[in-house]
């Protein structure tokens, strides 16, 4: 039998990569004979650099950068295709992952970082750049990246507003004239699965600012920053809105990319199933496993394991979840997976589930396999 397995990360947990051993390890236990092909992917958030980069033999590049709450940080990005390509993840710069949960502050956090990581690339002559702008914690329109890169956003005395959410409100004008030259050379790729726009009640704010430790008065006073923003860069004929799907991605980010640097959208998964290769060993496969740390009603909705599952169908190939947990509708999940289980057994509590998900992930992938054999027997 061949298999792929195919897993996102279980976050804060278990990277891809160590996902796709755990189920290797089960698969071989219940059969040694099997041939597993081990693709770790991502959907644009942190690991999507990481896969496509270690996909494509390509190098990494350390870099200090500023993390989200001003603090000195390392970061890395990827070069693959002899240098031509960069790869990175806004989420090893400005991502909330960087910061304890008693640290988000959606008005102090900056995506500056994300905009060193874009001017480190420039500086090894890429020629094109491939930006994962998921798991970010900020909520600032991308002003910090842009302000890195040689923007200016300017209050109505024409002094610079500073950098965080809270600044918004004070953009009166936006000066595009410093711009790092470079950008008009380079094409740039925003590997992003979201598609809300930049504000309203399906914006950014209002959508992802909770998670990034905003109150609902903070909401609403980002949500009014955002339209400032967005005023400000319509006004210096820079775009016509940003009602755009994507604008509302990492927190206004995916509108700084699509226009000030002419980024175009793509999903997130899809491109890193194309440069990692999935869709090459999809063909001779008997068998998907897909995996994550939390499925819910957002998975089927279009997240990397539902993403997997119907590229999966339309090659004609049945496909497993194995899931930390599941939440939401089952009945949504069967519609998207030929298998769906969730791999704890029998923890009380979040601690006690992450401590053993490994044997866990571990012993679902031997179950699904054994499962497998005994089908194949009764109907022999």
């Amino acid at each position: 039998m061949k298999i792929i397995v195919s897993p996102d990360s279980f976050k804060g947990n278990m990277s891809a990569p160590e996902a796709c051993s755990a189920i290797e390890e089960g698969i071989t236990r219940a059969d040694k004979g099997a041939q597993v092909f081990k693709i770790p992917l991502a959907d644009g958030g942190e690991g999507t650099a990481r896969a496509v980069t270690e996909a494509a033999g390509g190098r990494f590049i350390a870099v200090t950068v500023t993390g989200p709450l001003g603090k000195k940080i390392e970061a890395a990005f990827g070069l693959i295709e002899d240098g031509r390509a960069a790869v990175m993840d806004m989420a090893s710069a400005s991502g909330i992952e960087l910061l304890k949960r008693e640290e988000l502050d959606p008005l102090k956090a900056t995506s500056y970082g994300t905009g060193e990581l874009i001017k480190a690339a420039l500086d090894t002559g890429a020629k094109e750049l491939i930006i994962g702008i998921g798991g970010s914690a900020t909520n600032d329109g991308g002003i910090g990246m842009l302000e890195a890169l040689g923007f200016r956003f300017l209050d109505e005395k024409g002094e610079a507003v500073g950098r965080g959410g809270e600044v918004l409100a004070k953009i009166a004008s936006v000066d595009a004239s410093g711009a790092d030259k470079r950008l008009k050379n380079i094409s740039i790729k925003a590997a992003c699965d979201v598609t809300n726009p930049l504000t309203g009640p399906k914006g950014a704010s209002a959508t992802f600012g909770p998670q990034k430790g905003a109150t609902p008065g903070m909401v609403k006073t980002l949500d009014a920053g955002l339209a400032k923003l967005g005023a400000a860069w319509i006004k210096a004929g820079l775009a016509k809105d940003t009602e755009q799907p994507g604008d509302g991605a990492a927190g206004g980010v995916g509108a700084a990319l699509r226009i000030c640097l002419n980024a175009k959208m793509e999903s997130g998964a899809m491109l890193v199933m194309r440069y990692a290769g999935f869709f090459n060993r999809l063909k001779e496969a008997d068998l998907v496993i897909t995996g994550e740390g939390m499925t819910d009603g957002q998975t089927a909705g279009g997240k990397l394991c539902s993403v997997v599952a119907r590229e999966s169908r339309k090659a004609g190939k049945p496909v497993a979840l194995l899931s930390g947990a599941l939440g939401g509708d089952a009945g949504a999940l069967l519609s998207s997976f030929d298998y769906a289980v969730s791999i704890a057994c029998g923890q009380i509590g979040l601690d006690a589930m992450i401590r053993d998900s490994k044997r866990d992930l571990v012993l679902a992938a031997e179950n699904l396999i054994r499962a497998i054999q005994i089908g194949r027997k009764l109907h022999d």
